[in-house]
This record gives structure tokens, C-alpha cells and sequence, in this order.
């Protein structure tokens, strides 16, 4: 049943409400039913005593290459910082003795350092010596050019231009 109010009369209550279920009725008629609800609660009692039954739950995060590949790095850096900080208190522990052992912990590797640069710096200077130049012999004329600037000084610093 269709309600229309005579112009400028107010609506009663049942002609308001007619009007708007027929607003209602027309206007949203072609529009799509409301989303069903995608959650599951499963309402199976649990059993009083004993382990739970297993629920099967499937695996659906995709873990992108980077990902892996900074979390293997992480794991090494960690490893290789855990060796070397192992090895640092090893060398600090024979420090703390002042023994021959603690010495030559400190000494030999120095001494190693400097005969590798003592051995490096005559193989350089052998190196040189059998590139020795003799004489140089030009053939052809020389000519010399020489360049004549002028300089000028002026302001109070002295600035100085060549030409």
C-alpha cells in the first residue's frame, strides 16, 4: 500500500513508516546480499581427560627469498662472531700470564709483520735495479718552447694574474 501525506501535512506514524519500507523496497533492491562470516568455531566438547585430538592446520605463509637469505646470514655473522670472540679470550687468557707462552703470543706475530714488509720492500728494491735505464740517445732536432707570462699585482691583498 502506497502512503502519500497531502502537501504540506505532516506524516502520522504508520504513513512514516510505510513510506519507509517503500523507500526501503525500491532503492535497495538490487543490492547484494550481506558477506557470510568465513570464521569456523568448532563447538565439539573437548574430552574430559587425555591429550587433545591433533587439528589439522595447514601451512599458508609464503616466506620471500630475502627473508631467508638475511636470517642465514644472521646465523653465520652470530657463529663467526662467537668463534672469534672465543678465540680473543683464548689469546687474552695466555696474556694475562706473564709467561714465555704470553710473550711470544705478543712478539712472534709483530716479528712475522715485519719480515713480510722487510722481504716485500727488497723484492721491490731488486725489482727496480734490473730496470735500470742507460743513457737516453735522441735522434732529431730538440726545440725548446718557452713561455713568457706577466704578472701583475694589484689590490690590497696582491692578487696576482698570469697572462
Amino acid at each position: 500500500m502506497d502512503y502519500r501525506p497531502a502537501p504540506g501535512r505532516p506524516m502520522s506514524d504508520p504513513e512514516a513508516a510505510a513510506e519507509a519500507e517503500r523507500i526501503l523496497r525500491t532503492e535497495f533492491r538490487d543490492q547484494p546480499s550481506p558477506p557470510v562470516p568465513t570464521s569456523f568455531r568448532d563447538e565439539t566438547p573437548l574430552p574430559a581427560f587425555g591429550p587433545t585430538p591433533p587439528v589439522l592446520q595447514p601451512e599458508t605463509r609464503i616466506v620471500p627469498a630475502w627473508a631467508v637469505g638475511t636470517a642465514v646470514a644472521s646465523i653465520g655473522i652470530g657463529a663467526g662472531i662467537t668463534g672469534a670472540g672465543c678465540g680473543v679470550w683464548l689469546v687474552l687468557q695466555g696474556l694475562a700470564a706473564v709467561t714465555l707462552t704470553s710473550v711470544l703470543m705478543i712478539t712472534l706475530p709483530l716479528a712475522a709483520l715485519a719480515a713480510l714488509a722487510t722481504a716485500i720492500g727488497s723484492a721491490i728494491q731488486h725489482a727496480r735495479a734490473t730496470v735500470a735505464h742507460t743513457e737516453n740517445h735522441y735522434t732529431g732536432p730538440v726545440t725548446q718552447h718557452v713561455q713568457h707570462t706577466e704578472q701583475t699585482a694589484r689590490g690590497f691583498c696582491g692578487r696576482i694574474t698570469n697572462r
